[in-house]
């Protein structure tokens, strides 16, 4: 009879001697009333702590971190709690609003009924919070505790790259981005806002890590493919995040050698293995994009119709003239994208800054690394065509991000651009560190002055974008 140190049958032998053909009657399936773990067992739990308790330190240090920017807000209910009202339509069994909107900022009106035209994911993940609160369910706290997710999963992401052998950085330097990422982009003022636009922003940054966690090798394409899917009924231009999937696909069958350039990978590919990868990504995309679709046309008998052309705000007559996309668009994203700088001004407050927000390069001049990398390999073109394809959209959108400390829309590709800075291969020294501590300065001033501090934001108008003569 076999024993552990301490002279107590093992579980794997007891198991055994109660299952044998000749046990004793009454011993067949006996449980046990004191089962101890089996060393197996105890080495996967182990394991299981060592890989989690990283992430999860760094979840709790962001949740402690944005708690001192969110502390006057997380126990409200937020005016602008528009997931809310939709989570209560699909409860009562209805797409129309159960409740009629408590004011006239960003709600459809169609039909004579009016709607949520916000992608419903969100709302379907705050259902069993309004389910138990009703109407008093805390969508700035529910967004409080989904906030810290991002950096903790990014920094599992970065790490998982850095062991796959997709770039070669040091711990510090893979803490230093998820920094970066959590308080040094655009990414720390909305985590502490709660309000429906930021919510959004959290929860498909979450989204996009996990699609991107699965979409490595195209081990879990099918997950992957549910994250995007997802991701999409939360902020639609992430569905153009696919090239991500489409190069691990293609790569995780080529016998290209490593840094090989994006064609090569591609001409010595296993077709056969890509596709079969591809479609099983492709179907929960399908179900959820035909989902939303048919959702669409109960609402507004239009599949392709999310309702935002039934929006009742005041720039309705240039949605009407212009549509929501449109080439008319483009200069004025660019110049609020890449131009906006803050005001200086002889009196107090001394700077301003448009209610457009700030220039990508001035709110994170990390991103500039972007344009100059040492070395750039497959990996790095697949993350350019995700970015720009993720980006496009927006630049031909109807609405800049109105209103906004820096240009929210970057939110939908920030971890691509995070990551093709590791990949870069350029050294973190003191240009790097000096730059971080910009982003950090100026991301700070944004998460605590952005609708606390009106004096920073003048609202004279939507077309503000420049200080006035």
């Amino acid at each position: 009879m076999c024993s552990d140190p301490h002279g107590h049958h093992s579980l794997q032998t007891q198991f055994d001697m109660n299952n044998r053909p000749d046990a004793p009657s009454g011993t067949m399936g006996k449980k046990r009333k004191h089962k101890e773990p089996s060393g197996k067992s105890a080495r996967r739990q182990n394991a299981l702590w060592q890989k989690i308790q990283i992430p999860l330190f760094i979840y709790l240090a962001f949740a402690v971190f944005y708690s001192f920017f969110m502390w006057d807000r997380m126990w409200t209910v937020s005016t602008d709690n528009h997931f809310v009202y939709l989570a209560e339509s699909f409860l009562n069994g209805r797409l129309d609003m159960v409740t009629k909107p408590p004011h006239l900022n960003d709600w459809a009106k169609y039909d004579g009924r009016w709607f949520v035209s916000f992608p419903p994911f969100p709302a379907v993940l705050m259902m069993p919070g309004v389910a138990v609160w009703g109407m008093k369910f805390l969508d700035r706290f529910f967004a409080f505790l989904f906030a810290p997710l991002g950096p903790a999963l990014f920094f599992v992401l970065l790490n998982r790259l850095r062991s796959m052998g997709r770039f070669d950085r040091k711990t510090w330097e893979i803490i230093a981005l998820t920094a970066v990422y959590g308080v040094g982009t655009v990414y720390f003022f909305a985590a502490v806002q709660g309000t429906t636009w930021y919510v959004a922003h959290m929860i498909g940054g979450v989204l996009l890590t996990l699609y991107m966690l699965a979409s490595l090798d195209a081990r879990h394409p099918v997950l992957a493919g549910a994250a995007l899917g997802c991701a999409f009924a939360t902020r639609t231009p992430m569905i153009f995040a696919f090239p991500f999937i489409l190069y691990e696909a293609v790569r995780a069958s080529s016998t290209a050698e490593a840094g090989a350039g994006l064609f090569s990978v591609i001409r010595k590919m296993d077709i056969l293995k890509t596709f079969k990868k591809l479609l099983l990504f492709a179907i929960p995309v399908a179900v959820v994009i035909i989902l939303i679709m048919l959702m669409n046309y109960a609402r507004y008998d239009d599949v392709f119709e999310f309702g935002h052309r039934h929006l009742v705000v005041r720039w309705a007559p240039r949605i009407e003239k212009w549509g929501l996309f449109n080439y008319h668009f483009l200069s004025r994203n660019l110049m609020v994208a890449g131009a906006l700088l803050p005001w200086i001004i002889p009196q107090e407050p001394y700077i301003q800054i448009s209610t457009h927000g700030l220039a990508v390069w001035f709110t994170t001049p990390l991103f500039l690394y972007v344009l100059w990398p040492k070395k750039m390999d497959s990996f790095y073109q697949a993350l350019i065509w995700s970015v720009v394809l993720v980006a496009i959209p927006s630049l031909f959108y109807q609405n800049s991000g109105w209103v906004q400390f820096g240009y929210r829309f970057s939110l939908d590709y920030t971890q691509f651009l995070l990551i093709m800075i590791a990949l870069g291969g350029r050294r973190f020294g003191k240009v790097f560190h000096a730059l971080a501590a910009w982003c950090l300065i100026v991301n700070l001033f944004g998460a605590v002055t952005f609708d606390r501090m009106k004096q920073y934001y003048p609202m004279n108008s939507t077309h503000s974008y420049y200080q006035p003569d």
